[in-house]
């Protein structure tokens, strides 16, 4: 079975303390689903393209993991604590 990633390239945070509040409510739900963090954050170079602010990638057991973790109701009210105040690119790629 090939693996699902989320990859968030965070464009915009205007409130650090909603992101957190975000952040603290979702890992365990994420968790749940089988996700495992492989990137939160950290240092970084730009080279190419454009300068993200944050950039965050989850491992799923199956892209189908992913998408019902994303999808759950219990994510999407999660979000809600951050997506007023914070822009982003998210998408859900299944692995090789």
């Amino acid at each position: 079975m090939k693996k699902g990633y989320w990859i968030s390239l965070y464009i915009k945070i205007e409130n650090q303390e909603n992101l957190k509040k975000y952040a603290d409510t979702v890992t365990p739900i994420i968790k749940s689903f089988g996700g495992v963090p492989l990137i939160r954050g950290g240092k970084y170079e730009t080279h190419d393209g454009d300068e993200f602010t944050r950039s965050v990638v989850w491992e799923f057991p199956s892209y189908e993991k992913a998408v019902q973790c994303h999808n759950s109701k219990e994510y999407q009210d999660g979000w809600g604590f951050a997506k007023d105040t914070t822009s982003r690119h998210m998408q859900i790629i299944e692995g090789f």
